[in-house]
């Protein structure tokens, strides 16, 4: 069952965010949003990486720094429109090369009195 509280947090879908970018999307946020976040965080995963990235905001909240232009819809880390899948390809591939001297499946190796 989902947790109503999750559904009214300042930040959406807040328990999926990567830890490293929870720092840009909190500055967008008021003293009161932060607070929220915090008492969730500590009452649920309280995970010490999160705690101190939003106490280190809030303390700077309260000694007078204004909520900046941050995004908190921002695309997340691992929503990037990169690139997908291998980056391996024909063109990348490594020049093919002979079989070792013990030899292959298919290719017997030569014995050591005739190699050359």
């Amino acid at each position: 069952m989902a947790d109503p509280a999750r559904n009214a947090l300042p930040l959406p879908d807040y328990d999926h965010l990567p830890v490293g970018g929870l720092e840009s999307r909190v500055r967008s946020l008021s003293a009161g949003e932060v607070e929220e976040l915090l008492a969730y965080e500590r009452s649920h995963a309280d995970r010490l990486p999160v705690t101190e990235v939003l106490t280190a905001r809030l303390d700077q909240l309260r000694a007078g720094a204004e909520p900046t232009s941050g995004d908190p819809d921002a695309l997340r880390p691992e929503q990037s429109t990169g690139r997908s899948g291998s980056p391996v390809s024909p063109a990348t591939s490594p020049e093919p090369f002979g079989p070792p001297p013990h030899g292959t499946p298919d290719q017997r190796g030569k014995p050591k009195g005739d190699r050359s």
